[in-house]
């Protein structure tokens, strides 16, 4: 890897914040698409992977199926279409040593605070070594912010009335400890989300028991682990065109469902609960427990492959409970029933923080850039705010759908500038535009934070599309050069340095 403290080539082209999956698909959609860019990522954390190293609790997997998750131009190739943690850092790694990206990368640098600089058109990034704590300025043309959504140092822990009191282990999934022995172990888990439903069946064979505790149901379906048509398609046709027929499928199948759901919610609701229904014992609760007060797609569906986590119940593995907390004892957990659980151990599955750009504050020309003032552009860049661009998935269908769009079209924007002689691309919303959330999304991590986001617009390009069709139109095959972007060229920009520096980045 190359030197901490030393880039081969400065200011460089683009600055990639985060080695998670936007970030190595950002970098490898650079490699392929301009290769004469000088870029480096910098990942605060030790390794790359993002949340897929993050997250270390058993079972962590992708909710996601990997034909629309991964990369579209990296087929995925193994059976199981909903993978683990274990087998999508592989396909990250292998999309790293591919593209050749591990000497652009650089760990333990966490990027702070960066300042546009009108009159030098580069950004000043304020970057802290995590080892020495010594701050450096790198300067860059672009800042690509790929560090995701929510804060990796902490997750969402609501206060526990007598929490203290509690004489077992509390553990939030996000700091899951690495020996843990939950063998014979009682166990609750606060929460109905996508970590709750995956870590009840990882865990259901070695505990004395396990509870799902939540407050409100979540929609559950059940997802087959593998994808036949996939597997049919491979066998027919050459990799990448029966990847991408397979891409194609699993996301039209999504949007539709959503766009059903979004339509006729309350026939929706109804066939879910059906679906669920049939998974369960005949007498099983069902309007109890998996009956959300919200419709489909208010908060997103909860995947579980083959049903594992109906069969735990089924076979009496795990139970579920539907309660509010009164406070926690020392044994377990008092409800507002009456009711107690007792535990050994309490996950409390309870959610993220949400922290957008990696917690970088930006400044322009050293006053701070207000996020909530701003428009979000294509949901990809900032008005007001130049030579930014950001990575943000969908809610409603698999993140890397739209990270890919995204790194398509900043490298045709890039294009474009190059060709016409631009170097600083700088989004303008129209004056008295009609505003609203960036996200119309219902789950607690996004509505604790959606005064300190950016917002959206009524209307094309200053929309936060989740539709990954019309995307398509817009991102991949519509014009870059919209009449809402100012483009200029900065003078006094420096030069760009010889390239072939980068090309021999270090491994040591």
């Amino acid at each position: 890897m190359s030197s901490h403290t030393a880039l081969p080539v400065e200011p460089l082209d683009i600055l990639i914040i985060g080695a998670g999956v936007s970030g190595i698909g950002a970098a490898a959609y650079l490699r392929r698409n301009q290769p004469k860019k000088a870029f480096a990522i910098l990942e605060s954390r030790e390794r790359m992977g993002g949340t897929w190293d993050l997250f270390r609790y058993p079972g962590i997997r992708s909710d996601s199926d990997l034909y629309t998750f991964g990369f579209d131009f990296k087929p995925w190739t193994k059976a199981k279409s909903l993978a683990d943690a274990a087998d999508i850092l592989e396909y990250l790694r292998e999309a790293i040593d591919e593209h050749q990206l591990e000497p652009f990368i650089q760990y333990r640098q966490k990027v702070i605070t960066a300042n546009w600089q009108t009159a030098k058109g580069l950004w000043a990034v304020h970057v802290e070594d995590g080892r020495t704590k010594q701050v450096r300025i790198i300067e860059c043309r672009w800042l690509f912010s790929a560090g995701g959504y929510y804060r990796y140092d902490e997750g969402f822990s609501p206060r526990f009335e007598g929490s203290e009191q509690f004489k077992g282990l509390i553990i939030h999934p996000q700091h899951w400890p690495e020996q843990l022995d939950y063998a014979g172990k009682r166990v609750v888990v606060i929460g109905s989300g996508a970590t709750a439903v995956t870590l009840i069946p990882a865990m259901a064979d070695k505990v004395a028991s396990i509870t799902m505790l939540q407050r409100t149901p979540s929609y559950i379906i059940n997802q087959p682990a593998n994808d036949g048509v996939a597997a049919f398609l491979r066998k027919i046709l050459p990799e990448q065109t029966a990847y991408s027929l397979t891409r194609y499928k699993n996301a039209k199948i999504t949007l539709a469902f959503w766009g059903f759901c979004q339509r006729f919610p309350k026939l929706s609701k109804k066939l879910l609960l059906w679906l669920t229904r049939k998974e369960l014992p005949k007498d099983y609760p069902v309007d109890v427990h998996f009956n959300p007060p919200y419709n489909p797609w208010d908060q997103r569906l909860c995947s579980v492959p083959e049903g594992d986590l109906f069969k735990a119940i089924s076979a009496g593995k795990a139970d579920i409970v539907t309660d509010h907390i009164e406070r926690f004892t020392e044994t377990g957990v008092l409800l507002k029933s009456g009711k107690t659980l007792d535990a050994d151990i309490i996950v409390t599955a309870t959610g993220l923080n949400v922290q957008l750009f990696g917690g970088v504050t930006l400044h322009k020309d050293g006053k701070p850039v207000v996020f909530s003032e701003t428009l979000a552009y294509k949901g990809m860049m900032l008005s007001g705010v130049p030579n930014f661009a950001f990575a943000v998935g969908y809610t409603n269908s698999s993140w890397t759908l739209k990270v890919c769009l995204l790194c398509d079209h900043f490298c045709r924007l890039l294009g474009f500038m190059e060709r016409e002689g631009y170097n600083v691309c700088e989004p303008e919303a129209p004056v008295g535009i009609e505003t609203r959330p960036l996200l119309d999304f219902g789950a607690g991590y996004v509505k604790r934070s959606l005064d300190s986001m950016p917002r959206q617009g009524p209307r094309e390009p200053w929309v936060m599309s989740m539709d990954y069709f019309r995307d398509v139109k817009l991102l991949r095959r519509g014009k870059v050069a919209e009449k809402c972007l100012k483009f200029t060229a900065v003078q006094n920009a420096p030069v760009q340095a010889d390239l072939t520096l980068q090309a021999k980045g270090k491994r040591r």
